[in-house]
């Protein structure tokens, strides 16, 4: 009888075993995927491509717009890809979906959309003793020309310089762009 209850731990033991490696590959590959439908990283940051983007509560026309974007080339990150649908999330966070051919992988950049009242510098070089050659208000839009060493190239009409990555929402900390 001892040796059957032994038998029996046993068994349950590596079935309980069984359902917890047979679970966790799932979980993890969930949590670790890094490419999404369309073969490209996820998350990511695009830009929309046209003034009029419809953001809709789900992955297909049938779904009702949420909210409409009325700004040509505004950041947004991707955080999921379903077929030709992207979810995306803007500065505020603000989720919902969008069709793959309304956005662009030109990058662009919000200078600190999360703070009206402050003014970023925009320097001659990537250095945070290089020459101020501007300084940019919130919610400036840029264009992303490169990044590095915690420092991205911007420009855009009347301005050209440096600014420090962590001012600006469409870039990822210390991610380089060349």
């Amino acid at each position: 009888m001892a040796r059957l209850m032994t038998s029996l731990k046993d068994v349950l033991s590596a079935a309980l075993l069984f359902a917890v490696l047979a679970l966790s590959p799932i979980e993890a590959f969930s949590q670790a995927t890094k490419t999404g439908a369309s073969g490209l990283p996820v998350p990511r940051f695009v830009s929309l491509k046209s003034d009029r983007v419809n953001v809709r509560i789900g992955p297909s026309r049938d779904h009702d717009v949420a909210w409409t974007f009325v700004q040509a080339g505004l950041p947004v990150e991707i955080i999921q890809e379903f077929e030709n649908w992207r979810r995306i999330r803007d500065w505020e966070g603000k989720e919902g979906w969008v069709f793959h051919s309304l956005l662009s992988g030109r990058r662009t950049a919000l200078v600190t959309p999360w703070d009206d009242a402050v003014q970023t510098p925009l320097r001659a070089r990537s250095k945070s003793d290089g020459q101020m050659v501007a300084e940019l208000e919130a919610n400036v839009l840029a264009t992303v020309d490169e990044c590095a060493g915690g420092w991205c190239r911007v420009h855009g009409e009347g301005y050209d310089g440096w600014i420090d990555q962590t001012r600006l929402f469409g870039v990822y900390p210390d991610e380089l762009i060349d």
